[in-house]
């Protein structure tokens, strides 16, 4: 391959960096024989996982890094490693990781679920959150990409009673929706029939709208004590209010439009 001159400032613009970047980066890796962009490469490996906990060392986040190039999620890496190899590396952390990765010129984000998933609207993720004393529930559904939220009460975690709400909550906009991500309780065993199954640990988006759901329905309340209409205001209230995910607008303005 043919060698290409170019001044600093050329540089700087073709990779999308101020020129004193460029400069910066060239004061510091020059050697000898000029840039050494080899030397320079195992140097920001090096300091980004120095940067993201110095508890951890740096044979393990060799192996966190394969394991993200597999497509595992941060919650699955995190719970499996845990449970495995009595490691604790948590989320942010691993976040941070791949974060510093990307600003180094890596590629660790393009394995991100929610990164591939967010791209396109139809998505969605289910869950149930149960009432005191496991008495009756909350079936929540949320759209991946702008966080639309749906909710519905059932008598009981069964099967057809689960199904029967998640199809009474999807129908009225059958044409966005793609894929279902629950996990993998016996209620769920239906979604199937209703769009694309995902695996339990491609969840995350549910699982923070629900802690939102907490606000308006916590642990201590009684399901058998909720009313439709305060469901369908939580439903309001949720929706109407703007999520970072979609530029800080509501979820109604980015999913209906408005």
């Amino acid at each position: 391959m043919g060698k290409t001159e170019h001044d600093q400032s050329e540089v700087a613009a073709i990779i999308g960096v101020h020129k004193s970047t460029t400069s910066g980066e060239l004061q510091r890796n020059r050697g000898k024989h000029g840039y050494g962009y080899k030397q320079a490469h195992t140097k920001a490996i090096e300091q980004r996982k120095g940067k993201v906990n110095p508890r951890i060392d740096g044979g393990t986040w060799v192996f966190i890094e394969t394991l993200i190039r597999k497509d595992w999620s941060s919650e699955h890496i995190h719970s499996w490693m845990k449970e495995n190899m009595g490691v604790t590396v948590s989320h942010e952390w691993i976040y941070q990781y791949i974060l510093q990765d990307k600003q180094t010129g890596g590629d660790l984000y393009t394995h991100l679920r929610c990164r591939k998933k967010r791209s396109r609207v139809g998505d969605w993720e289910a869950d149930t959150i149960i009432g005191k004393g496991h008495k009756q529930a909350l079936v929540s559904l949320t759209e991946c990409k702008f966080r639309l939220s749906l909710i519905y009460k059932v008598e009981g975690k069964t099967k057809e009673e689960v199904t029967d709400a998640v199809t009474t909550l999807l129908n009225p906009m059958k044409d966005h929706v793609l894929t279902l991500t629950s996990d993998n309780g016996k209620e769920f065993a239906g979604h199937e029939t209703i769009a694309h199954p995902y695996s339990s640990y491609e969840r995350g988006t549910n699982e923070n709208t629900n802690g939102l759901i907490r606000q308006y329905f916590p642990k201590s309340s009684d399901c058998r004590t909720i009313t439709d209409d305060e469901i369908i205001g939580a439903m309001k209230r949720l929706n109407n209010r703007p999520r970072k995910c979609p530029g800080f607008k509501t979820p109604n303005q980015v999913f209906f439009h408005e």
